[in-house]
């Protein structure tokens, strides 16, 4: 977001003054000192005279991320996010009392310097690199109105006064070394910097991925479009670089920011296609302050002699002629930014030259700033740790992260049509996610996608198979590389023989030693690897150059994606007459599930049905639907293979029952890829595989929420009200935004159980009904509800914050009220003024009878009294009435008849025997029509049948908690009209619901099971 942009809405929202509250106000004589104040004494939220909470820092800043997303244009970072960039604020402002600085200091440092150091201070938020931007901005913004807050001090003016005296002379000093190190307007380094500016503005201004060539994909992209700002993980190297995550905890920067005050020095290592060079091109194009210098070590190499500065412009190809001895004064004055890329492609005898070369110049121009990129096994990492570089590392791209890039690609390529339909694709295709980790991969799935109208390779083998030629040969050959080629099928007959063995062993990791010795007893079958020696510089070189295997750890090798290892293992199995046995031994564990799916594409044709048939003889769901998912990989089959496959699984897929769902998800997360719809589904299908999804959720949250989100624009209630009822699985904010706020709001309630949930619920559209679970404060429910007027249904449960309920005032138009568990709530009088038509409650009922708009009351808490009618609303037309055994622990049924209009009436389990006078107050109701009792009664109480009146008008009859055991002989002579009875099970129980209908032979006797 433009920092522009960002404080007009902020400076717009009123929260200057707000943020003015993080520092102590002075007090009255406010007395001058020539001594600085440490910030931590500045800070009103620390020390024994606070004002300021934690909560309150949290309020404040989810008041400022609020405003600032509060405008039109593109979300800065994703919407899923939200809660998180709200709480990384609160830390960083909160981190403003930890800085072991004093005001002076923090005004000389300047806004983005006083940010930065905020942000190193605060803990480390985990955030995507767009998040981790807008929050860079956003606390940039804080801090320049900080600075401006500690200035307006009294105290401030004194101390300043000093502090410039002091200064005066280490400015002057400055100042003359600014004179001596910037030229003379009209020198020819003038005129020459802002040609070779432009010129390598222009040069870099696109990015080209190597190895595509698939028609309609974009050759180049405009480098502003297509640049994603990755997160990097930057430390300082105590031991061997496989040793690194273990030896020192990972501090998360976005890669741009590798350079910062204290680090001019960076080396920076990613796998294959990370975006190592697509980096290298944004700092030359968006460098300020210095001149970009990039220097691509594959071209210089080919030189016998490396490059000095005045010859670095003609070792690159730059066609610009730069006045004698510029390279030099650039570098001498500390001027230069030198991007040297690619020290993996390069040959190992080089990398010594290079690195002479390299420690050669710093010594000799000191000042400048300095990157090199390679790839994490082409040096170790002390390489050049004595010439004071840090370390960088590109991890995988995180998921927020592919969103992005797919968005920009395609908007890059005027392929927006498509863009959806891969996002989708992404979310619930479990192997494909996986392969989509890099700038390279990403790249190269967009492209096959878009080549294909939006569909990606039947089985996905051929998305495998251009993956493994770019990666292998043709990225490398495209970009000028030189040296021993081992050709693509060489590296796939070593490669394929060691993803066999890991899959065979169960394992995802070999030690180098094992891998040494599998490629020891291949190596005489490969006669074009023998130029490159022995086993170990062998499994170098394919560690190095193949982009598939990777050094993890020290001594250790995998494979870069496990969807890699079981696309070789497969092929090798397939080519060496083994894929039956490999099928069968890897039948039984479902991480076993890719490689036979692989098994299965690599197969013959005539191979593939007895591969099928294998999983089929098991009759397990799971091998079942196994082999329908291998159907995918099957270009060629059968026909009569294929439909006995569809045949199993069709009994098993769509499920159409909650029951059905349930049972098909412990299937496990292979089912999400198979999932139909909704399109073509009856609205039972459609529930049951938003059952499914939803129970899978817990393992496999991203892609069940890929299948979820297909469904939001169900309109059956069932399927909405699935889909809102599973959002504790799945991300929160990412969950509201992709799923919730599109569902159809009519009959449909949210359940909201966390701050961050009530956070997201305030930023959806408004919905009728929501349910608060847990501890809420009760402003904070009413701020949760974007629009308080519209909520017609509420529910607070086990809440002890709630008491007073006069703020639930703002929500005009509510009918529906449920209170329970909510031990410190009085007084029910605030809603009095509600046009409440339905109360839940199940305490205090003080104030209950000015309640006059009740239709529907249900009480389960104790009322005081001998009557009903002393504290229920003896206005109120009431219609439904349930009463639990605390209710009429002191009133009995005494004072129900007063309520004439009452048509339906439900009874728990009383704690005394119903007495005549009891069930005379129900004959009395001259309105009655249903009548709800719980079978408890007839246990503890087994003459209440007997004792109960006649009760013609009662036409429905429900029956709660039953055994199946309960005596009901007497029951039906006192219900002569009775046309439905509904009997409700325990929990888990069942019996036939014939047993009783016999009892009721003119009626619909319905057993609904719990």
């Amino acid at each position: 977001m433009d920092p522009a942009v960002l404080g007009t809405r902020l400076a717009s929202s009123a929260l200057v003054p707000a943020l003015r509250k993080l520092i102590v106000q002075e007090g009255p004589g406010a007395g001058l000192t020539d001594r600085p104040v440490r910030l931590s004494g500045l800070v009103s939220f620390r020390g024994e005279k606070r004002t300021l909470t934690g909560d309150d820092l949290l309020r404040l800043a989810r008041r400022t991320v609020t405003a600032a997303l509060d405008g039109p244009g593109e979300e800065p970072f994703p919407a899923a996010e939200t809660e998180a960039v709200v709480h990384a604020l609160a830390d960083t402002l909160h981190a403003l009392g930890d800085l072991a600085m004093d005001d002076v200091q923090a005004v000389r440092l300047g806004h983005s310097a006083l940010a930065r150091a905020l942000r190193r201070a605060a803990p480390d938020p985990g955030l995507s690199a767009d998040a981790d931007l807008f929050l860079d901005t956003v606390t940039g913004w804080a801090c320049e109105h900080l600075l401006q807050f500690f200035t307006q001090r009294s105290t401030f003016v004194a101390r300043t006064l000093v502090e410039q005296s002091r200064g005066q002379h280490e400015l002057l000093a400055r100042t003359d070394e600014l004179i001596r190190r910037t030229p003379p307007a009209d020198a020819p380094d003038t005129a020459f910097e802002q040609r070779y500016l432009s010129y390598v503005a222009e040069r870099h201004r696109h990015l080209t991925i190597y190895g595509i060539d698939l028609r309609d994909a974009p050759e180049r992209w405009p480098l502003e479009v297509a640049y994603l700002s990755l997160e990097a993980t930057a430390t300082t190297p105590t031991g061997s670089f496989d040793d690194l995550p273990g030896a020192v905890a990972p501090a998360r920067i976005r890669a741009e920011d590798a350079f910062d005050d204290d680090h001019d020095r960076v080396l920076l290592r990613g796998e294959a296609g990370s975006g190592k060079t697509t980096l290298i091109q944004w700092l030359a194009v968006t460098a300020t302050g210095h001149v970009p210098i990039v220097l691509p070590l594959r071209t210089l190499v080919r030189a016998a002699e490396l490059p000095s500065p005045a010859a670095f412009l003609t070792a690159v190809g730059c066609p610009l002629t730069a006045p004698d001895g510029w390279a030099e004064r650039v570098l001498g004055a500390g001027r230069a930014l030198v991007l040297v890329d690619g020290l993996d492609e390069i040959p190992a005898a080089d990398r010594h030259r290079v690195r002479s070369w390299l420690t050669s110049l710093i010594g000799a121009y000191d000042g400048n700033r300095w990157l090199l990129t390679t790839r994490p096994t082409a040096v170790r990492a002390d390489w050049l740790a004595d010439a004071g570089f840090r370390e960088v590392l590109l991890p995988p791209m995180r998921g927020a992260d592919v969103t992005t890039f797919v968005r920009r690609w395609h908007t890059a390529a005027e392929a927006g049509a498509y863009e959806g339909a891969l996002l989708d694709a992404l979310r619930t295709k479990r192997d494909l996610a996986r392969l989509a980790t890099n700038p390279l991969m990403c790249g190269l799935i967009c492209a096959l996608h878009r080549e294909r109208r939006g569909y990606l390779p039947t089985g996905r083998k051929e998305l495998y198979d251009a993956a493994l030629s770019m990666l292998l040969t043709r990225r490398d050959r495209e970009r000028g590389m030189t040296g021993v080629d081992l050709g693509e099928e060489a590296q796939l007959e070593l490669l394929q023989h060691l993803a066999y063995a890991l899959i065979l062993s169960g394992r995802t990791e070999m030690s180098r030693d094992a891998a040494e010795a599998a490629l020891e007893r291949r190596l005489p079958s490969v006669a074009s690897a023998s130029p490159l020696g022995d086993a170990p510089a062998v499994l170098s070189a394919l560690l190095l150059r193949s982009g598939l295997l990777r050094q993890p750890a020290n001594g250790v090798v995998n494979f870069v994606h496990r969807t890699f290892q079981d696309y070789l293992g497969a092929r090798h199995a397939v080519e060496e007459g083994l894929a039956l046995p490999f099928v069968q031994r890897l039948a039984d564990d479902p991480v076993g599930e890719d490689a036979i799916r692989m098994t299965v594409a690599h197969a013959r044709p005539g191979e593939r049905p007895a591969l099928l048939r294998e999983l089929l003889s098991s009759g397990t769901p799971r091998l079942t639907l196994l082999a329908l998912a291998c159907l995918e990989h099957a270009t060629t089959l059968a026909p009569e293979v294929r439909a006995e496959v569809e045949r199993s699984a069709a009994a098993l897929i769509p499920p159409n029952t909650s029951t059905a769902a349930k049972e098909l998800a412990e299937a496990g997360p292979l089912v999400l890829e198979l999932l139909p719809g909704p399109e073509g589904l009856t609205d039972e299908e459609a529930h049951g595989v938003a059952v499914t999804a939803s129970i899978l959720g817990a393992s496999e949250p991203q892609v069940a929420l890929g299948v979820l989100r297909r469904f939001r624009d169900h309109p059956a209630l069932d399927v909405r009200r699935q889909l809102a009822g599973t959002w504790q699985r799945f991300a929160t904010e990412e969950y509201a935004a992709e799923v919730l706020d599109h569902l159809a709001r009519p009959d449909l309630y949210f359940t909201c159980e966390s701050a961050e949930q009530r956070a997201a619920l305030a930023r959806m559209r408004p919905c009728p009904g929501v349910l608060f679970h847990g501890p809420h404060a009760l402003p904070d429910v009413v701020a949760a509800l974007p629009d308080p007027h519209a909520v017609t249904l509420l529910g607070l449960r086990d809440n002890p914050l709630v008491d007073d309920l006069g703020a639930l005032a703002a929500c005009s138009a509510l009918d529906w009220l449920e209170v329970s568990n909510c031990p410190n709530v009085r007084d029910l009088a605030p809603l009095a003024a509600l046009p409440l038509s339905f109360l839940g409650c199940d305490g205090s009922v003080a104030g209950l009878a000015g309640l006059r708009s009740l239709t529907r009351l249900s009480l389960t808490g104790e009322v005081p009294g001998t009557s009903l009618i002393q504290r229920l609303p003896v206005d109120a037309p009431l219609e439904f009435l349930f009463l639990d055994r605390h209710a009429t622990a002191t009133t009995g049924l005494r004072g129900l008849s007063h309520w004439q209009t009452l048509s339906a009436v439900s009874l728990g389990a009383p704690t005394t025997a119903p007495t005549a006078e009891d069930w005379q107050e129900i004959a009395a109701l001259p309105a009655l029509t249903s009548l709800y009792l719980d079978a408890a009664l007839f246990h503890i109480f087994p003459s209440v049948c007997g004792e109960l009146p006649e009760l013609p008008g009662v036409a429905t009859l429900h029956l709660t908690h039953m055994h199946g055991t309960e005596v009901l002989e007497d029951l039906p002579a006192r219900l002569p009209h009775v046309d439905q009875v509904f009997l409700q099970t325990l929990p888990g129980m069942t019996f036939p619901a014939d047993r009783y209908a016999r009892l009721f032979p003119r009626a619909e006797v319905v057993l609904v099971p719990r």
